[in-house]
């Protein structure tokens, strides 16, 4: 027997925002008794600028989870929490491993009703995270939108996590679409399911030019050395002043250092949506497909091979991963494109448009990591060879440790290094495409000219570092080495 089609009132979804919440976040807790709570939150920035967030967390008594009733409620007092946790983490010249009892025993029973990870994840910065500066208009136009938390105050980092809500925003009425394509698929229905794959590519566009749209506002310079920081979690976070991780204190006595990643786009469930609901298969970086497998549709969409994929699930609200889970187990639009290949042109047709504009979006997001993280980070490099140690020695952070030179090739057990694993996941998205030109198209390798000087005939590979790059990015350490792993360290 077949398995329902999942009903997305049941994990809290809505048919028209998706995974954004269908009632808009709380800009404060309505209870006075969690007053303290939104006094720091509206003088974050100011208390981590001046150093003194230790201070009033260390002070600030244990207040109980028994005033919060509706999930609006719980979910800003996630946010809250979370983001001064990772205040008073990164927030001084030295990282503290220990959050105290006044933010971790209440975090830790809102965490276990959320059923996410006690860390800033991306549903705390972007889902839960945002207000409309009109609410009469839509939350999908990013010209509407501003957050309601950041750790720096600048237009950069609301930026910066406001292109993600309006991608989430743009991009939920694909979901009930799709589904709407799976039960479609099911009874054979192939004209269904063709207007669901065209309406789903030209949604796709619309979140391509969203994302082109981080620039606007976001400096990369600026996003690299303190947005990022703050963002960091406590995975193989040793070099940033964090060698166990990090201890939520409840006061017991008992507590344990813990190492969580910080929040990624990977945890956005709505990309994963988009993988699973069109039998995009990800393999560990470097894997070549298997061609045993070719002859096996049956479940190959079920379980995502590739550990960091499927590790980010476990950073997102656990209605949301279920649904995935679910979804995993009814998607079969790639089988049913597949079976009428041969008969069905403009079936196979839509369905390849939809991979090729979900491609063209990873182009886009490569392009984005390539200039905010990769670049940066060379320069970094390079600055700190021309700094005395003694420049930069009181402060320790994410940022002074991706300057350290003493890293030599760093291995990380999920084998992904960043280009490369974001590249391998580009081409992936391809490798399903049904037309022969479709898949010829979305195989080729696009070469980069024009980025040399013309008049000195400067060779392409003078102006690269031979030595590996090796950056701790906000979900773990990355090395730029293509022959290395680990877009997350473990």
């Amino acid at each position: 027997m077949r398995p329902p089609i999942p009903v997305l009132s049941d994990y809290g979804i809505s048919p028209k925002h998706g995974f954004l919440p269908d009632v808009l976040p709380l800009t404060r807790l309505p209870d006075p008794y969690y007053n303290k709570w939104e006094s720091i939150g509206a003088n974050l920035q100011n208390l981590i600028l001046s150093k003194r967030l230790r201070g009033v967390i260390d002070r600030l008594p244990i207040l109980s989870t028994v005033g919060l009733e509706h999930d609006a409620e719980w979910r800003r007092a996630y946010m809250l929490l979370t983001f001064f946790a990772h205040g008073y983490i990164w927030g001084g010249d030295t990282p503290c491993d220990r959050v105290p009892p006044s933010i971790s025993v209440p975090l830790l029973h809102i965490c276990e009703h959320l059923e996410i990870p006690p860390v800033s994840t991306y549903a705390a910065s972007v889902l839960w995270n945002f207000k409309p500066l009109f609410v009469d208009e839509e939350i999908d136009d990013l010209d509407n939108l501003a957050t309601l938390l950041t750790f720096t105050g600048s237009l950069d980092e609301s930026w910066f996590y406001l292109v993600s809500v309006a991608i989430e925003a743009r991009g939920g009425p694909i979901i009930p679409l799709m589904l709407k394509a799976v039960a479609a698929a099911r009874q054979g229905d192939s004209a269904t399911v063709t207007r669901c794959l065209r309406a789903f590519a030209e949604r796709l566009d619309d979140l391509g030019e969203l994302l082109r749209r981080m620039h606007e506002s976001c400096d990369p310079g600026f996003f690299y050395r303190r947005i990022r920081t703050f963002l960091a979690g406590s995975k193989n976070m040793a070099e940033a002043g964090l060698p166990h991780g990090v201890m939520y204190d409840d006061g017991s006595g008992k507590s344990e250092y813990v190492q969580y990643s910080g929040p990624s786009n990977a945890q956005s469930s709505l990309i994963q949506f988009f993988d699973i609901i069109l039998g995009v298969e990800h393999r560990p970086t470097g894997e070549k497909p298997d061609p045993s497998s070719e002859s096996e549709p049956e479940g190959r969409s079920r379980i995502p091979k590739h550990n960091f994929i499927r590790d980010m699930r476990r950073y997102m609200p656990g209605p949301h991963a279920r649904f995935l889970n679910d979804v995993g187990a009814v998607a079969n639009i790639r089988e049913f494109v597949e079976s009428r290949a041969a008969s069905d042109r403009p079936l196979s047709i839509a369905y390849d448009a939809c991979l090729a504009m979900l491609r063209a979006f990873r182009d886009i997001h490569i392009a984005i990591v390539t200039r905010y993280i990769v670049l940066p980070s060379r320069e970094n490099r390079a600055r700190s060879r021309s700094r005395s140690p003694e420049a930069v020695r009181n402060r320790v952070n994410l940022a002074t440790a991706s300057k350290n030179e003493t890293h030599k090739k760093v291995k990380g057990t999920g084998g992904t290094a960043l280009i490369p694993f974001l590249k391998q996941a580009r081409d992936e998205t391809g490798e399903p495409s049904v037309e022969t030109w479709a898949r010829k198209f979305m195989s080729r390798q696009t070469k980069v000219s024009g980025q040399n000087d013309f008049f000195l005939g400067k060779d392409e590979k003078s102006d690269m570092i031979d030595e590996p790059v090796i950056e701790h990015g906000l979900a773990g350490t990355w090395t730029m080495n293509e022959e290395y792993g680990g877009i997350c360290h473990y």
